[in-house]
């Protein structure tokens, strides 16, 4: 926890109303003497923890991580000889030039899809005669089903 300088300001201003101003001098020295001794108080439990506690452990742990060193070396090569594998099974039943169509391939899916041609001129005109065949003729059959021409 930091104090600011608006924080001590604040701080100071309510112990000049608080203690009045004659009395704060001799609070500020008890005050920094019990930081004086709290400070110190820390560093030694500090001291003792890392001396009691850290300090066994990694003594303990050494031969831990020393042990573990070559698993891990190990475990780097597995890893290294597994990506190559994946990579070489990846590449079976492709042959070079299949690899090498795959780029053109990738590169015709992109352009959009040619239209298609339009149909011959010939059978344009065969489409348009049909459709006036097909009105003469419902024509005709009217009149003999009326029986009267007109």
């Amino acid at each position: 926890m930091k104090i600011g300088v608006m924080e001590l300001i604040v701080i100071f201003i309510v112990a000049l109303l608080v203690i009045g101003p004659d009395k704060l001098p001799s609070y500020a020295k008890k005050l920094g003497g019990a930081l004086r001794e709290f400070r110190k108080a820390s560093a030694d439990v500090t001291k003792e923890i890392r001396e009691n506690v850290v300090d066994p452990l990694d003594e303990a742990s050494k031969p831990l991580r020393e042990a573990m060193e070559p698993f891990e070396e190990l475990n780097k090569d597995i890893t290294k000889n597994m990506k190559s594998v994946e990579k070489d099974l990846k590449g079976i039943g492709k042959t070079k030039k299949k690899e090498e169509e795959a780029p053109a391939e990738e590169a015709a899916a992109e352009k959009p899809a040619p239209e298609p041609p339009e149909p011959p001129k010939e059978a344009a005109a065969e489409a348009a005669e049909k459709p006036a065949e097909e009105t003469a003729a419902p024509a005709e059959e009217t009149k003999e089903i009326g029986g009267e021409e007109a």
